[in-house]
């Protein structure tokens, strides 16, 4: 529907932003970003608008520019309280005025203000900021533009002054009535492999023969159903770096920009060990609120997330070690615990864990996850076993700050591993809750499999800690190295450390170089790595290093507007504005210089509409279907209060799903079967099928016994696609136990039909083998030539250690 050319809401209120374009310079693992809002007014009456967007959690937002019928606006970073101040003051005077703002409860949702938009006028609104790239397990860094916000489930807590309560219309998909454009140039003295995209994207073209700098563009029409990802791949990103970028000296100046900033790229050598597996306490932190029920991505028969996570929850089970302790929970408005105490982990506790895993469904209401948390930190601790807590979330939180502080208030007893599920996942809550807990962060979107990455933290969790990290550096007289980042007290083989740290002091001259060593101990044995480095600073216009060691700082200090502690918050406002970072505590405001033309008439009120993206629009209450009640105010007049709509969309989502019998109902009255090899094991063959479907894969993990062996039954005969009687006539050794053969054979299926997921089961065969090992040392040759023959498989009987 069309207005005096405008698109229009459901309200038939004509938007004002016509287009986002973003262009991305990626420069080796660092990536700077300009993004440009572009609005025009095509009402007959000055309006004021808000903009709710993602920013992801790690971005250091250090720009905020206006350029408005000619005129062009810098914006001021201040402090937050006088920032709005200045722009209430100068909406309240007729002036044009512009506000950037971090959401109070959440650092990856940013709010834009704009007011006293002129009838006709056209303004555009540039926000550049900065970021680290993470670096995948296959060795690509990965960028993404978020696309998707959201809504986040606010229970029955008071989010006063958030910016989604005030400002969070929604449309389907087909109404947004803005696009967005990106454009990204690529650089590394590597060389770049090669460059993919969940998104429909131009071929890469390489700016030169050396393929040292790429760039490639997003295709039109992206519908903002997405997070726009990019995955580089590099000809070689293990490499330590050191890069030392130039000040920015004042007089009389002592702040953070005046000395030269350092940021340092280690990949620690941490050797391979052969010593047994760490044992420890482990607890898995399950969302099953209604959006769980909803896929992980747009793409066609994408898995849904429920299903998703309970397959990674029977890979996790079988891949635990024999010894350790255990327990779920599974939290939505309530909270559900398979056992009262986590309990050791056993063939018995094994199935019954695995039982309620297979009836587990997203039927928990919304998403609330302080209070399990609290139960978990006030059980006793499992002597000798050091908690390890996994969390799986689609992280639809409001209020992320309490849920990291409590986190961090319990960091020096437990390693906390967290997992994003979906589009729109928050990023302050699940880099936030790792970040503090000495763990990792992953998130799972378009074809990533849930399974892999937690599998591959489940990796972190069982390695032997490593000691008494430091970092020392090695400079000429009359230099110094003041560190900025967090102390380090965890560190993973394959992954890489960044520090940063200030040079104050007298620069050398330019053929002078410094070095710096990251040690540790581990395992009683004392390693180091170290980078020799020059000292000659490089300039950046954008003092690129100098933000990023200022976010750094930030994550360590900033723990939100309202709870960031006295001390921390003068730390924080101090190191912000010094840097121009936005913070919890600080906004950026633009008020138009152009004071002789004051707006006219009346202002009205104007929200950007974001899109639908739950799955099922039909099953969204009345309230949500189009954009929220919308007030028109005179100024003068404080801001209406916009009404939380979300509180009961989670379970409307769920209950709709269940209506509609999108969910796969599970009913196992029993996991127990009459048999003869095992201890109790899963049900006859097509139960287990109904289960699991068609996947082979899950459907042998599922049957494999807490010590690593399998039974020879039915189940496995039919993955197998064997008889029963074919299997018992095939063994090659009179009177081999039925759990030797049966557990060869499925070793050498994994390794015949599952390569490809190897990352999946590595753990759970690892655990396998080292069972034939000691039940069946003897007589291993004999099956393992046996299995290979019946499977018919090429696997190379090496792998059993032959």
């Amino acid at each position: 529907m069309v207005l005096q050319g405008g698109l229009l809401t459901r309200r038939e209120e004509p938007v004002p932003l016509k287009s986002i374009s973003v262009t991305l310079s990626i420069r080796e693992f660092v990536a700077g970003v300009s993004a440009t809002l572009n609005y025009k007014n095509e009402e007959e009456v000055p309006l004021e608008t808000f903009f709710v967007f993602p920013m992801d959690d790690d971005s250091a937002v250090y720009s905020f520019e206006a350029e408005m019928d000619g005129e062009k606006i810098k914006a001021e970073l201040k402090e937050k309280a006088k920032a709005h101040s200045i722009y209430e003051s100068a909406i309240s005077n007729r002036r044009q005025a512009f506000l950037l703002e971090e959401d109070k409860y959440s650092k990856d949702v940013f709010c834009c203000s704009v007011g006293n938009l002129n009838p006709g006028s056209n303004v555009a609104l540039t926000l550049k900021y900065v970021q680290e790239l993470p670096l995948e397990a296959d060795g690509a860094l990965r960028y993404v533009l978020p696309a998707v916000l959201n809504p986040r489930y606010r229970g029955s807590g008071s989010f006063e002054d958030s910016c989604l309560d005030m400002k969070t219309p929604v449309v389907p998909l087909e109404d947004l009535p803005y696009t967005l454009s990106m454009v990204a140039t690529i650089s590394s003295q590597h060389g770049i492999e090669k460059v993919q995209s969940n998104c429909a994207f131009s071929p890469t073209k390489y700016l030169g023969e050396d393929k040292t700098s790429a760039q490639v563009s997003l295709a039109d029409g992206h519908k903002f159903d997405r997070d726009v990802e990019l995955l580089i791949y590099y000809s070689e990103v293990h490499t330590p770096t050191v890069a030392v970028e130039m000040g920015q000296p004042r007089d009389n100046s002592d702040g953070f920009m005046k000395d030269p900033s350092a940021m340092v790229c280690f990949y620690p050598n941490i050797p391979e060990t052969q010593s047994p597996v760490v044992s420890g306490e482990f607890i898995f932190l399950m969302d099953r609120s209604g959006s769980m029920q909803s896929p992980i991505s747009k793409q066609v028969n994408s898995q849904l997330r429920i299903e998703a996570a309970k397959e990674t929850l029977i890979l996790l089970l079988k891949s635990l070690p024999m010894g350790c302790y255990f327990n779920i929970y599974g939290f939505g408005s309530s909270y559900e615990a398979f056992f009262p105490n986590s309990v050791k982990y056993t063939q018995q506790t094994m199935e019954e864990a695995l039982r309620r895993v297979k009836l587990m469904q997203a039927n928990l209401g919304g998403t609330e996850i302080l209070t399990p948390l609290q139960i978990i930190y006030r059980q006793p601790p499992v002597e000798g076993h050091p908690l390890q807590l996994f969390v799986f979330t689609d992280g639809e939180v409001a209020d992320t700050f309490n849920i990291i502080n409590e986190v961090k208030r319990n960091r020096l007893r437990h390693r906390c591993f967290s997992f994003g599920i979906g589009e729109g996942a928050s990023t302050s809550l699940i880099k936030g809750i790792a970040r503090v807990a000495g763990g990792t962060s992953e998130f799972i979107t378009g074809k990533d499999r849930m399974q892999s990455k937690a599998l591959r933290a489940l990796k972190y969790a069982l390695q032997p800690a490593v000691e008494d990290v430091s970092v020392t550096w090695e400079l000429p007289a009359k230099l110094s190295a003041k560190m900025l980042s967090p102390e380090q007290t965890v560190l993973y083989k394959g992954q890489r450390l960044i520090v940063y740290a200030l040079l104050s002091g007298t620069m050398p001259p330019a053929e002078a170089t410094g070095e710096v060593y990251l040690k540790y101990t581990f395992q009683g044995k004392s390693f180091d790595n170290r980078v020799t480095f020059s000292l000659q600073p490089k300039p950046d216009d954008n003092f690129t290093i100098h933000r990023l060691a200022a976010k750094s700082f930030l994550h360590a200090k900033d723990m939100g507007f309202r709870d960031t502690p006295a001390n921390d918050k003068k730390d924080v406002l101090k190191i912000s504005i010094d840097c121009g970072v936005i913070s919890s505590q600080t906004a950026f405001v633009a008020v138009s210089k152009n004071s002789n033309k004051p707006v006219q008439g009346p202002l009205a009120c104007r929200d950007i509409p974001r899109p639908v993206l739950l799955g099922a629009a039909s099953v969204m209450p009345k309230c949500c279907s189009g954009a929220p009640p919308r007030s028109v105010c005179l100024r003068g007049v404080s801001l209406a209060t916009r009404t939380n709509h979300y509180k009961g969309l989670d379970k409307a989502h769920t209950f709709g799903h269940r209506l509609k019998k999108m969910c796969m109902v599970l009913e196992e009255p029993s996991l127990q079967m009459e048999g003869a090899c095992c201890p109790t094991q899963s049900t006859n063959l097509e139960t287990h099928c109904t289960v699991f479907g068609e996947n082979h894969l899950v459907q042998l993990i599922s049957l494999q016994n807490a010590d690593g062996s399998w039974c020879l039954d039915e189940n496995l005969a039919g993955i197998l696609g064997k008889s029963l009687e074919d299997l018992q006539a095939a063994v090659p050794v009179k009177d081999a136990s039925s759990l030797s053969w049966a557990t060869v054979l499925a070793v050498v299926w994994l390794h015949s039909n599952a390569m490809q997921m190897k990352g999946e089961w590595e753990l759970l065969e690892k655990k396998a083998r080292d069972w034939i090992h000691i039940h069946a040392a003897s007589i291993m040759q004999e099956l393992v030539k046996a299995a290979i023959a019946l499977i018919k498989s090429s696997v190379d009987p090496a792998i059993f250690g032959i």
